[in-house]
């Protein structure tokens, strides 16, 4: 029912008020569902729009209680879904930073389960009854991965570079090439990152060519710490140069400082034709302390791992600041999960076996799932890895591009808001459902999603 009134006063009083809409069985039957609290809040919400509009005039009748709750189902829908939802990337980049950058192997989603749903060993020795380490299980994986003498892991690259120059900088100088002041994800640059952790920057060198003799003559008695930060995410090409790591490490152990550097990508297995240098060659060739992320081509987590010679990790291990950028104990266990396959069977982590993936699985993937649309072509892409990681490695694959009658845009964002969701690409007119992060395992879910689109 509803009413037509000639003034804003009249209207205003003959909207329902909360209480008398909670009494009708439909609401009740919402509160079965969702809940008394959720239901009272979305009514409140929705007769302030009414309200609204009431005042400004725009409402020539006022919707009565049937009208009010045939509108309320629908807001309550989309109220209950979590604010993280399942997303099919189908955009050809693995690494994708939006779209929560590494998938986890199902023994790292086993490890998460088993910490979550119960006590744990977070810091707490089981053979001495006394309290232990929280990284206690990582350490001994990671020196055996990569050489380091000792390791630590922190919450995400960032904090582990931000907590590496904190200790060590003394509130000293820190010597970088203008070249590596890279800018990170969410606009965050290496130099606010140096700043932050109390260190002096001092930049040297050009941004196209930096050489061992501008870092030797930056050193004062104010320098602590040489700083190499791998160009993770952009090249400079042409007219370079760039000091190496070898290099450096002779510069700073003949002026006793610490050469750290960032690598970003956390790359364990050496790859040919991969420009990235491992974080076992780093330390290798000198650097006395490494760090890089968990979730990218490592493949795990979110988090920030810190690798290098004891003595220096000692010092780190004591700073204040390690206790607010530590791992929670879902993190560690996944992380820890994913460490273990690196070490015994390294194809199962997710993000390695993706980025290993041939041109012709690729395309037999992007057949079937054309196969179960009927209808698209099959065309030849290029993929990334993303994330800041190989910039410049173009990955051959394959997608299924369609047309939807309504316009890629508009079939784009169909996508985005169903269930799951599904992010692919644009290009020229066409949506592209790229195969590279596509499983087979979720192509029936992937075609049935695009159902609604093709019809």
């Amino acid at each position: 029912m509803s009413h037509a009134l000639p003034g804003g006063d009249n209207k205003l009083r003959n909207l329902p008020p909360v209480q008398k809409l909670l009494e009708h069985p439909e609401a009740e039957a919402f509160c079965a569902t969702y809940g008394r609290t959720a239901v009272t809040s979305a009514l409140r919400d929705a007769l302030a729009g009414l309200r609204t509009q009431i005042a400004a005039s725009t409402m020539h009748e006022v919707p009565g209680a049937l009208a009010i709750l045939a509108q309320l189902g629908e807001v309550l829908a989309t109220r209950s879904r979590l604010g993280l939802r399942r997303v099919l990337n189908a955009t050809g980049i693995v690494l994708h930073t939006n779209l929560g950058r590494a998938p986890l192997a199902a023994e790292a989603i086993a490890a998460v389960e088993a910490a979550a749903s119960g006590y744990c060993n977070l810091e707490f020795d089981l053979a001495t009854g006394k309290r232990g380490s929280r990284t206690h299980s990582l350490e001994p994986l990671l020196r055996d991965l990569t050489g380091a003498e000792a390791a630590l892991a922190v919450n995400n690259g960032a904090a582990a570079i931000l907590l590496a120059l904190s200790a060590l900088s003394d509130g000293g100088e820190v010597v970088v090439s203008r070249g590596e002041l890279v800018e990170i994800g969410g606009g965050f640059r290496i130099p606010d990152v140096i700043r932050q952790g109390g260190a002096k920057l001092v930049e040297v060198g050009a941004t196209n060519k930096t050489r061992l003799a501008d870092y030797r003559a930056a050193i004062t008695p104010e320098t602590r710490v040489l700083l190499k930060v791998h160009q993770s995410n952009f090249r400079t090409i042409g007219f370079t140069a760039e000091t190496s790591i070898e290099d450096l490490s002779a510069l700073a152990k003949a002026h006793n400082l610490l050469l750290v550097a960032d690598l970003g990508s956390g790359l364990l297995h050496e790859t040919p034709g991969n420009p990235e240098p491992t974080l076992s060659q780093a330390l290798a060739a000198g650097a006395d302390l490494v760090t890089c992320s968990g979730d990218k081509l490592l493949g795990g987590p979110q988090a920030g791992l810190i690798l290098g010679k004891k003595a220096v990790i000692d010092r780190i291990r004591t700073h204040p600041l390690l206790r607010a950028v530590r791992l929670d104990k879902m993190s560690l266990a996944a992380l820890e999960a994913t460490l273990l396959l690196h070490r015994d069977q390294p194809e199962r982590v997710p993000v390695y076996a993706m980025l290993r993936q041939t041109s012709a699985t690729l395309q037999h993937r992007a057949e079937t799932l054309l196969l179960l649309l009927g209808t698209g072509s099959l065309e030849r892409t290029e993929a990334f890895a993303g994330g800041g990681s190989l910039p410049e490695e173009r990955i051959a694959s394959w997608a299924v591009a369609l047309t939807p009658r309504g316009g890629a845009d508009q079939a784009a964002a169909m996508l985005r808001t169903g269930t799951p969701a599904v992010v692919g690409r644009i290009s020229e007119g066409r949506l592209l459902l790229d195969m590279l992060a596509i499983t087979d395992a979720e192509l029936p879910a992937l075609a049935a999603a695009l159902q609604p689109v093709l019809t």
